[in-house]
């Protein structure tokens, strides 16, 4: 998911889509398909501010030959819409979710990818900032408390990191808008989970972007730790 604006991410994405923001000497969408690459045969990157820029990009990389930009239309209306937008695009039944300004450890990618139905946690210490995941005695996926405030966990909590596993029995069901007016696919994956077994996959290791002071202090991340660094 490569659409948004990245307005938290202003004056630097006033002319450059923040997937293209440069990490280290590449940009964070060419990051984000070195962890892919190995563990998906086709790429869907869905696009709409400054799409011409990450289409250019695309173009140029070699990691990926069989791929396809989605246009987000009309107009970005969160990860839910985005997903569905993808829908007359995929060849295949289940698929990996991620965002294109995300990092995630391979390791994690590849074990979320042998779930049938899966949700990518981290535990964190700033988790009224982010989705806690709430699972059952057994471990098991039940939904996620967006933004709790703080106080009502106890840290490190489960974080949510916006990488799942869905197969297309996703699009059965209906998406309403959340409170800030925007389609989610945590939702998606909440409403699944009182029909069907979603897994909870613990990543070592999530960079998630933001702001420029995130970008900032992700220059400094030994990013090549968790994701081998192949050429584009």
């Amino acid at each position: 998911m490569a659409a948004g604006k990245g307005l938290r991410m202003r004056p630097l994405t006033l002319h450059t889509p923040k997937p293209l923001l440069d990490l280290q000497g590449r940009p964070i969408l060419a990051w984000s398909l070195m962890s892919l690459r190995g563990i998906v045969d086709r790429l869907l990157v869905v696009v709409s501010y400054l799409k011409a820029q990450i289409e250019a990009f695309m173009a140029r990389q070699t990691l990926f030959g069989d791929y396809a930009l989605v246009e987000q239309l009309p107009m970005p209306l969160g990860t839910g819409h985005a997903l569905r937008c993808c829908q007359a695009h995929l060849k295949s039944d289940d698929f990996l979710v991620v965002n294109g300004d995300d990092l995630y450890a391979q390791t994690a990618l590849q074990q979320l990818a042998r779930q049938k139905w899966g949700v990518l946690a981290m535990h964190r210490d700033d988790f009224e900032h982010y989705g806690v995941i709430q699972r059952s005695q057994e471990g098991h996926f039940l939904g996620i408390d967006e933004k709790p405030p703080a106080g009502r966990f106890r840290p490190p909590v489960a974080c949510n990191t916006g990488a799942y596993k869905l197969t297309a029995q996703v699009f059965d069901y209906t998406l309403k808008p959340s409170r800030r007016g925007e389609y989610e696919i945590s939702d998606d994956v909440s409403r699944a989970a009182r029909h069907r077994h979603v897994d909870v996959v613990d990543s070592p290791f999530w960079l998630p972007i933001g702001a420029p002071a995130a970008l900032d202090a992700a220059q400094s991340v030994d990013i090549r730790r968790w994701i081998p660094e192949r050429g584009l």
